[in-house]
């Protein structure tokens, strides 16, 4: 086989969980440029048939299912239409997930299992639903969506932090445990991204200087700049492909060089 044959995923099914913007978008649209049928769920119609309109002017065929990934019986629903529809998911990217920058001690013990429920206990449930026809089939890719926050702490994101630490070590041990059936599970870990939901903390203030917090980016960034989608297109179709059969439990973190700085010199 080939080099590019390795990185190609021609007639492999994708889902993609929260896949109808954003990174989760952008890493669709790039597998489906190797040749990956794409299927994506939304929780509600609005986003759903703008995500449809966007997909479709990108030129790709995509399948968008109503489905709340914390509801393990409308995921067992979501995957055998997908299953009929489309063939045995190949690829799962558990992208999903939300963050509210709360102080610890002003958040509510519901919020915290919001962002667990959503973060941490959805990708299990979808990850269960795949494993038994991955295992049948022989072959598998789980790709967790990490953070930083797997590795680092910050004011105000207590949930998200422990949510994302601990889909570091679930992601760990799906590949312990089903690495023997030729499933691949790895993470990636994005860096502060530039997408529609961070546009508030990058706009320029009033007196024409960057946002506080963008300046705080850009100094701890080596790069001097935040990630675009884009650039965790590679990342996920590496780790969707056959080129990455032999990488199993890694967390590939795309975030410009944050964890492996101290910082600039004041």
């Amino acid at each position: 086989m080939s080099i590019t044959e390795k990185f190609s995923l021609e007639g492999k099914v994708a889902l993609v969980t929260g896949g109808a913007y954003g990174i989760g978008f952008a890493m669709a649209e790039a597998m489906a440029q190797a040749g990956a049928k794409i299927a994506f769920n939304c929780r509600g119609t609005e986003h759903m048939e703008k995500a449809l309109a966007d997909y479709q002017a990108k030129g790709i065929d995509a399948r968008g299912y109503i489905c709340d990934v914390t509801k393990e019986e409308q995921v067992t629903e979501m995957v055998a239409s997908i299953k009929e529809e489309l063939g045995v998911i190949d690829i799962l990217v558990n992208n999903a997930g939300i963050i509210r920058r709360i102080p610890m001690t002003e958040m509510s013990a519901e919020e915290f299992r919001q962002v667990i429920d959503i973060d941490l206990n959805a990708p299990f449930i979808m990850a269960k639903a795949v494993i038994p026809d991955m295992i049948a089939k022989g072959h598998g890719k789980i790709i967790n969506i990490c953070s930083m926050m797997s590795e680092l702490g910050r004011e105000t994101v207590s949930a998200y932090a422990a949510a994302k630490g601990g889909l570091k070590m679930l992601t760990k041990n799906i590949a312990s445990e089903y690495g023997q059936y030729n499933i691949q599970c790895n993470g990636i870990g994005p860096g502060y991204i530039a997408t529609p939901q961070t546009a508030p903390l990058r706009q320029r203030q009033e007196d024409g200087s960057r946002h506080p917090f963008d300046q705080f980016i850009i100094a701890k960034t080596p790069m001097a700049r935040w990630g675009n989608p884009e650039d965790l297109a590679g990342p996920a179709v590496f780790l969707a492909s056959d080129a990455s059969d032999f990488v199993n439990g890694h967390i590939l973190y795309v975030d410009g060089g944050i964890l492996a700085y101290i910082g600039k010199q004041p």
